[in-house]
């Protein structure tokens, strides 16, 4: 089984980008949703109902299947390797996976919420929620490349504070553009 371990790996890797991709989409097409229902009739139908359908077929096309193959190829290399089990760069590895998860099911609620026409946020709440999966994306990559030194840990301190940097840039940017 050993020998298909690069496979496995190479499979998983491509699922994780695809589930990538279809998160940081799938949060813009909200953006896009969330502002065309701020228009006039019959613009904000139109393109209500054309936006329902990029994000129906996005989110049930690409981005739960590649959700369910990432996770399925992840457990199945961990299974083939569960010593990484016992390394810390691998336990907060999949704590970040935990949340990237909870920010999956998170979207899953909102997409519902929009297919139905019902608004809960801001276009601009959207614009930062989506950068979570980046911060996400960062401190996964770092902690998987730097995972046999301690340097894991300055790269998570490092990615916190990118994520506190963004924040305010984001802060900032709004107060400039909303004058």
């Amino acid at each position: 089984m050993e020998q298909y371990y690069p496979y496995i790996k190479s499979l998983h890797l491509i699922f994780i980008i695809t589930w990538f991709a279809g998160l940081f989409y799938i949060v813009r097409l909200f953006v896009y949703q969330i502002e065309a229902s701020e228009k006039p009739s019959p613009e904000r139908e139109i393109l209500g109902n054309q936006l329902k359908i990029m994000a129906s077929r996005l989110w049930n096309i690409i981005t739960w299947p590649s959700m369910i193959l990432a996770v399925f190829f992840g457990i199945w290399l961990l299974l083939m390797r569960t010593f990484f089990l016992a390394d810390a760069w691998m336990q907060v590895k999949l704590g970040f996976v935990i949340l990237l998860l909870i920010y999956h099911f998170k979207c899953h609620e909102i997409y519902k919420q929009l297919q139905k026409g019902v608004v809960k946020h801001s276009s601009n709440y959207m614009r930062l929620f989506n950068e979570a999966p980046t911060i996400i994306l960062f401190a996964v990559v770092f902690l998987v490349i730097l995972k046999d030194g301690t340097n894991w840990i300055y790269g998570t301190i490092g990615i916190i504070v990118f994520a506190i940097l963004l924040m305010m840039g984001y802060k900032i940017y709004k107060r400039i553009r909303e004058k």
